[in-house]
């Protein structure tokens, strides 16, 4: 058992990480966590159609869907999930059973349920977790997390100043400011440095860019908060329409604006990870995340 280093409560969860490590240690998958700060600004699209625009490349994608809601990846697709991660922990069903297809080269695996649970799990029930995600991840080429923001914070607040992370941030006007407020609670609570941002719903890319640089200039000055620009998604019908008919863009209408756009944000997100000695530490990384987010009501359940 050990303890968390804040508290001084004793955790099981720092032995699961350290299990973690182990069992990931050959991983080297890509690891890509998107966020919005609220549902409806665009992220979920996003991991939708980049992972489609990796899969079309040739790349073995892993979407995990950390959204409950109806607007998750899972439902975008019309894949209508009837089992999750919390049914092949419990061994109500096998990893087979509830992983779902969601087109060439793209599996989603809904682990929200198992997420809200990770407080009530037993040590052998955490095992089988680590085992569970461990066999899910191996052999993909990049992990995409579809991560829920509630309430105002992202459930990605636990993550560390260099941890990669990308923020959409959606050219509305509130959406610019909802942006910035995550930004700014992610910085001052959790030391979070740096961002990686795609500009959402723009006309083009001189519109995106003056966003984005606006918002790079006001995070650096009050925050020390460091913006590097992966790209932009521009205001598209086909997008609209495609998302209507449940499908990729990059399916439905292959030769769309937006289409293009996220051609290129893959690209993009593949050279930055080329530039930042791509170890194999990102998905473990990613993983002791998703274990995390259960420590701070275990410590408070031990306390009480």
């Amino acid at each position: 058992m050990r303890y968390d280093n804040l508290t001084g409560v004793s955790s099981p969860f720092g032995d699961q990480a350290e299990g973690l490590r182990r069992l990931l240690a050959r991983t080297a998958a890509h690891v890509v966590t998107v966020v919005g700060a609220r549902s409806g600004l665009g992220a979920t699209s996003v991991v939708v159609n980049l992972a489609a625009a990796w899969g079309a490349a040739g790349k073995d994608v892993l979407i995990l869907d950390e959204h409950l809601s109806t607007n998750n990846v899972a439902n975008t697709l019309a894949l209508k999930p009837r089992y999750d991660l919390l049914n092949v922990i419990r061994g109500d069903k096998t990893l087979r059973e509830v992983m779902l297809h969601g087109g060439d080269g793209v599996q989603v695996l809904p682990v929200a349920r198992a997420m809200q649970a990770l407080p009530r799990l037993d040590e052998a029930e955490r095992d089988r977790l680590l085992d569970i995600l461990n066999q899910a991840s191996r052999g993909m080429d990049v992990v995409l997390v579809d991560a829920a923001a509630r309430e105002g914070h992202s459930v990605c607040a636990s993550l560390s100043g260099d941890e990669p992370l990308m923020l959409v941030l959606n050219a509305t006007a509130s959406g610019i400011t909802e942006s910035y407020a995550m930004l700014k609670q992610m910085a001052l609570d959790n030391g979070r440095l740096a961002f990686d941002i795609v500009v959402n719903k723009v006309k083009n890319a001189s519109e995106a860019k003056a966003i984005f640089d606006n918002m790079a200039q006001l995070a650096r000055r009050n925050l020390d908060v460091r913006l590097e620009y992966m790209g932009y998604i521009p205001v598209d019908e086909k997008l609209k329409r495609a998302t209507q008919l449940c499908r990729p863009v990059i399916a439905a209408f292959p030769g769309a604006e937006c289409t293009g756009a996220f051609g290129e944000l893959a690209r993009n997100l593949g050279e930055a990870r080329s530039d930042a000695d791509a170890d194999t530490s990102g998905l473990t990384r990613v993983m002791q995340r998703l274990i995390r987010q259960a420590r701070p009501m275990n410590v408070v359940s031990a306390i009480t």
